[in-house]
């Protein structure tokens, strides 16, 4: 076991963020800490507002903070909208980031993005393939507003001696996705085109680009609960890669998704939509030098994301 260097028991813990994939996971992950746990609706604080956050956070005094807060999509809604992508998430980190340490925040742990490495990284990668070559054109908006939230942490850190620290997920998915086909992942994409594809009788599904390239998933209470232990047990500069250690190919992937959902018929490939990175795969050598591994297996993951699908308020308005 990990030495304990920040119990969360009897504190006030915020999650910004909370109505989101990643946050609601942290939130149900807490309540087996013993602490308070503190939340903000949009209506109430617009994070992309400095007044707001820090006038919220005077009144309330987190004393930690989980910075789940993002504005997140696909490849088409980061070609769609870049502004968006990149001011409103340089807003939110920057806003909570600074109000943390005015407020005296005990310790915060900034949630960031795979996104955030180079194209053609070495695999897989480690934590030090930082800026070392370009990012991936798709989504480089995103990925350099997570990159400004690991240097504000590691600024604090530096300069004021703030207990900031930063952890980067690997591709998520799980109850709480996004399953909008416009803006959604390939987890949820994957599943909600193999639902409606049985449920209409279609001989096939197509599949954006050849289907080759790699990539890792790690379902989104695995990473509630490495976050969490990062919060008690890490406390330094550089960030931690969250994630699962393997990978499958996105053509496996789907075959997996298919076999779940119980969707029989064929693939198509759209040779016209990008491939993405060719491979993503985190190491994840730092995170178990700390005890922690995953317990849920991606066929065991993709099942409940799928119930999650046909419980959830999406498929509700969807289907009725």
């Amino acid at each position: 076991m990990s030495e304990i260097l920040y119990s969360l028991a009897g504190k006030r813990v915020w999650i910004a963020g909370h109505k989101g994939m990643v946050g609601s996971a942290i939130v149900r992950r807490l309540r087996s800490e013993g602490c308070e746990i503190l939340t903000t609706d949009r209506k109430d604080v617009d994070l992309r507002s400095q007044a707001q956050v820090e006038a919220w956070m005077t009144s309330l005094r987190p004393q930690a903070v989980f910075l789940a807060a993002a504005k997140v999509g696909g490849i088409l809604a980061n070609d769609q909208f870049p502004a968006d992508f990149l001011y409103d998430n340089l807003m939110m980190e920057a806003n909570i980031i600074h109000g943390a340490y005015k407020a005296g925040v005990e310790k915060l742990l900034f949630l960031g993005s795979s996104c955030i490495y180079p194209k053609f990284a070495n695999q897989p990668i480690v934590e030090e393939a930082l800026l070392t070559g370009m990012l991936e054109p798709t989504n480089e908006w995103y990925a350099i507003a997570k990159i400004a939230g690991i240097k504000l942490c590691q600024a604090y850190r530096r300069q004021h001696g703030a207990d900031f620290i930063s952890a980067m997920p690997t591709n998520l998915y799980g109850p709480g996705d996004n399953f909008d086909l416009n803006s959604s992942h390939v987890v949820p994409a994957l599943i909600r085109k193999a639902h409606e594809a049985k449920m209409s009788a279609e001989p096939t599904i197509t599949v954006w680009g050849t289907g080759n390239p790699r990539r890792e998933f790690l379902h989104v209470d695995d990473c509630a609960d490495a976050c969490v232990h990062l919060m008690k047990v890490y406390s330094d500069d550089s960030h931690i890669n969250v994630g699962s250690g393997d990978d499958v190919t996105i053509l496996e992937l789907t075959k997996l998704i298919c076999d779940v959902v119980g969707f029989p018929g064929e693939f198509v490939h759209d040779l016209s939509k990008p491939d993405g990175t060719p491979r993503k795969l985190m190491s994840a050598a730092k995170l178990r030098s700390f005890n922690w591994k995953p317990s849920i297996s991606l066929h065991e993951g993709i099942a409940d994301a799928y119930r999650a699908f046909l419980g959830g308020e999406y498929a509700m308005r969807a289907y009725g």
